[in-house]
C-alpha cells in the first residue's frame, strides 16, 4: 500500500484534507494506493507559488527553455520501462500500449524543443513613414492541464511541454485513478533543469477542478475528458474570463467500402476497436460496410480474429492484446451498454459477457464483444461505451455511410478504408469530422500536426499540441514604434531633433 501526496515547488509532499481516494490495482481489484485530495486552500496556494516561479521562468529566453525539453527527451527515453510498468499496475494497459503512451507524449516534448521558433513574432520594416510594425509572443502566466485516467502520459506531456516551453507556470490536475505517472513526469522536468514551483502536480476531485475554474491567477485550462465534464469546464472557466480548451467524448466511424482490402481493414478494426480496452478518444467503435455482401465478408473475417484476442494482465508481457479497464464501474456501465444493444434487438456476434480469467477474477476484465445489424436509434451507438466493444452498421450505399458519421453528435475522428482516390477525396472533403483516417484506423495526428475534434467532441477553439498549442499559450502583443529621424539633408546628425 502506498500514499500519493502531491508535487509542490520541486517536491512530493502530503496532503492536509485528510481526505483520500482509493488507487486501483484493476488486473486484482485489490486497493493498492491511497491518493491525497486537495482543498481549495492547497490548490491556491500551489498557484500562488507558481505565479512567483513563473516570472523568472517567463523571462528565460526560449532557447534555454527549449534545453529543459531536449534534456526531457532524453529522461523519458531512459525511464521507458520504469515509466510504462507504473502505468500498466495502475491503468490497466499492456506494456506496448503503456510504451507507446508514453512514447506519443514524448514526440510533444521533441516538438517543444523548437520553442525559440515558434514563439517567433512577425515584423514589417517601414509600415509607414519611419514606422516599423512587429509582434511578439508572450506566456499568460499560469495555466492548468486538467488531464484524464486513459492515457496519463501522453496527455500530461501533451499539455505540460508547450506550456512550459511558451514560458508560462502549470498547476496539472491528473485523474485520481493512476496518479503515479504524473508525479514521476514531475520529477524527470526537474531533473531536465525545471526551476521548482514552475510545474506543481495538484492532486484531486472535484473541489480542485471548482477551484482551478475559480482562481483568478489561473489564465488558460486544458482539459480531456468526457463531453459532460468539458462543457461544464468550459462553459465555468470562460464565465470567468479564461482562455478554455476542452476535448470530450468520441463515437468514431470507419467506413468500409466495397473495393476496400478487407484483411486490411477487418485487422484495422481489431486492433483500433480492442487496444488498450477501447479506453481511447480515437478507438474505432463503429464499423459501417457499404454493401451486404460487403457487410457479410467483414464480419466473417472480424469474428475469427476477435475470439483470437488474448484478455489478460500486463505481466504476461506480449502474449496479451489488451488489459482490463480502469475501474468496475467502468466495466458495469460497459456491460450495462452491451445489455441494452441485446435487448434493443442488435446481434451479438461474439459475446464477452460471461469472460472470466482464472485468478483475476475480481479484476476489471470485460471480454470482446461484436455487434452486427445495429441502427442509429440503439444505445449502443448513440452512447461512447469506452470499453472493447466493436458496432457494425450495415449502409447501402456511400452516401448513407457518409451521413451516419456527419449526423452523429460528436466528431472526434473517422476513417475509410477504399482503394479509390475519387471516393477517399470526397470523403475527406465533406466529412464534418476533427481527424481523418485514409486506409488509416486511427488518425491521430504526429506532435508536428494538431489533434482536435468538432461538434461535441471539443469546445473551444484552438486545438492541442502543434503551432496551436503555443497559440493557445501565448498572447500576442503588436508594436508600432516610430523614431525621429536625427538626420539633416546634409548629412549632419542633428542632437537637438533627439531632445
Amino acid at each position: 500500500m502506498y500514499e500519493i501526496g502531491h508535487w509542490i515547488n520541486g517536491k512530493r509532499v502530503a496532503g492536509t484534507s485528510g481526505r483520500f481516494a482509493d488507487i486501483f490495482n484493476p488486473h486484482t481489484g485489490e486497493v493498492q494506493g491511497k491518493l491525497a485530495l486537495a482543498t481549495k486552500a492547497e490548490l491556491d496556494a500551489a498557484v500562488a507559488d507558481a505565479a512567483k516561479a513563473q516570472i523568472a521562468w517567463g523571462a528565460t529566453n526560449p532557447q534555454r527553455r527549449g534545453r529543459v525539453m531536449m534534456k526531457m527527451v532524453d529522461l523519458l527515453n531512459r525511464d521507458m520501462d520504469k515509466l510504462a510498468e507504473a502505468l500498466s499496475r495502475e491503468h490497466g494497459k499492456t506494456i506496448p500500449d503503456a510504451k507507446g503512451d508514453v512514447q506519443r507524449g514524448l514526440e510533444v516534448i521533441e516538438f517543444c524543443i523548437g520553442a525559440a521558433h515558434l514563439l517567433k513574432g512577425e515584423f514589417t520594416d517601414s509600415a509607414g513613414p519611419g514606422i516599423d510594425m512587429y509582434s511578439m509572443r508572450q506566456p499568460l502566466g499560469v495555466v492548468s492541464g486538467i488531464t484524464p485516467f486513459n492515457f496519463p502520459a501522453m496527455i500530461p506531456l501533451w499539455k505540460m511541454g508547450p506550456a512550459l516551453a511558451a514560458g508560462n507556470a502549470m498547476i496539472l490536475k491528473p485523474s485520481e485513478r493512476d496518479p503515479s505517472v504524473p508525479m514521476m513526469l514531475a520529477e524527470l522536468f526537474k531533473e531536465a533543469g525545471l526551476p521548482d514551483g514552475v510545474l506543481q502536480v495538484v492532486n484531486g476531485d472535484k473541489e480542485s477542478v471548482d477551484a482551478i475554474l475559480d482562481n483568478e491567477t489561473i489564465q488558460a485550462i486544458g482539459f480531456v475528458g468526457s463531453t459532460p465534464i468539458a462543457h461544464y469546464i468550459y462553459s465555468r472557466g470562460c464565465a470567468n474570463g479564461k482562455r478554455v480548451q476542452c476535448f470530450g467524448g468520441a463515437k468514431n466511424h470507419m467506413i468500409i467500402m466495397p473495393d476496400a482490402d478487407l484483411d486490411q481493414a477487418a485487422d484495422a478494426l481489431v486492433g483500433a476497436g480492442y487496444g488498450a480496452a477501447g479506453e481511447r478518444c480515437m478507438a474505432i467503435s463503429v464499423a459501417v460496410p457499404v454493401g451486404e455482401k460487403t457487410a457479410d465478408a467483414l464480419i466473417e473475417k472480424l469474428v475469427p480474429r476477435i475470439e483470437k484476442l488474448k484478455v489478460g494482465p500486463y505481466t504476461a508481457g506480449n502474449d496479451v492484446d489488451y488489459g482490463p479497464v480502469v475501474t468496475a464501474a467502468a466495466k458495469q456501465n460497459i456491460l450495462n451498454l452491451v445489455e441494452s444493444g441485446v435487448q434493443q434487438g442488435a446481434k451479438l456476434v461474439v459475446d464477452g459477457r460471461d469472460f472470466s480469467l482464472q485468478g483475476y477474477e475480481d479484476g476489471f476484465f470485460v471480454g470482446p464483444h461484436l455487434f452486427d445489424h445495429v441502427t442509429p436509434d440503439m444505445d449502443i451507438y448513440k452512447k461512447e461505451i469506452f470499453g472493447p466493444v466493436l458496432s457494425t452498421v450495415r449502409a447501402k450505399t456511400y452516401e448513407e455511410a457518409l451521413k451516419l458519421a456527419m449526423d452523429h453528435e460528436y466528431g472526434n475522428g473517422t476513417a475509410i478504408f477504399t482503394r479509390d482516390g475519387d471516393t477517399a477525396r470526397d470523403f475527406a472533403n465533406r466529412v464534418n469530422i476533427g481527424m481523418i483516417g485514409i486506409n488509416v484506423p486511427i488518425p491521430v495526428p504526429l506532435a508536428y500536426h494538431t489533434f482536435g475534434g468538432w461538434k461535441k467532441s471539443a469546445f473551444g477553439d484552438l486545438n492541442q499540441h502543434g503551432t496551436d498549442a503555443f497559440r493557445f499559450y501565448t498572447r500576442t502583443k503588436t508594436i508600432t514604434s516610430r523614431w525621429p529621424s536625427g538626420i539633416k539633408e546634409g548629412g549632419e546628425f542633428n542632437f537637438k531633433a533627439m531632445d
